[in-house]
């Protein structure tokens, strides 16, 4: 199996386990006399089963990340770097928007607010770190389907 196939099958897992949480959770009372629309045996055993296949995929793409190289670094490292590049640019471009708010003045007498960085600057630089993003998730999408899950 392909990393890409079991990050994959792990997203799936999760949205599954949501899933059979909420169908359990509508399932496990009832009113006297009536029965459950699904069974709750059947459904702690689904979702036992796939908590348990989750837990195997995650050990194994962690073992993957962590011995698999690229350019240098393991997966691991360069998901941690595209995490902190996300983080950074989101904050960037937070801050950048703040500095881009305009305050009209009615009168001369009215205090100026103005801008303590160079939004042209901050947003070239949100560019530049855009791109790299770019480019090391496009590095982590291939590696993923050129790479063989570690079992």
């Amino acid at each position: 199996m392909k990393l890409a196939e079991a990050l994959q099958e792990r997203a799936d897992l999760n949205r599954n386990i949501e899933q059979l949480k909420m169908r359990l959770n509508k399932n496990v009372l009832v009113q006297e006399g009536e029965t459950s629309a699904e069974s709750p045996e059947k459904l702690k055993h689904e979702l036992d089963a796939s908590v348990e296949r989750l837990a195997y995929l995650m050990a194994k793409i962690n073992k993957t990340n962590c011995v698999t190289i690229v350019d240098g670094k393991t997966l691991t490292e360069l998901i941690a770097e595209k995490d902190v590049l996300s983080l950074k640019i989101s904050a960037y471009k937070e801050i950048v928007s703040t500095a881009s708010f305009s305050v009209s003045r009615l009168r001369n007498s009215e205090i100026k607010i103005k801008p303590t960085i160079s939004v042209v600057e901050w947003q070239s630089e949100i560019d530049n770190m855009s791109k790299k993003l770019r480019i090391i998730d496009n590095k982590l999408q291939e590696t993923n389907w050129n790479t063989e899950l570690i079992e």
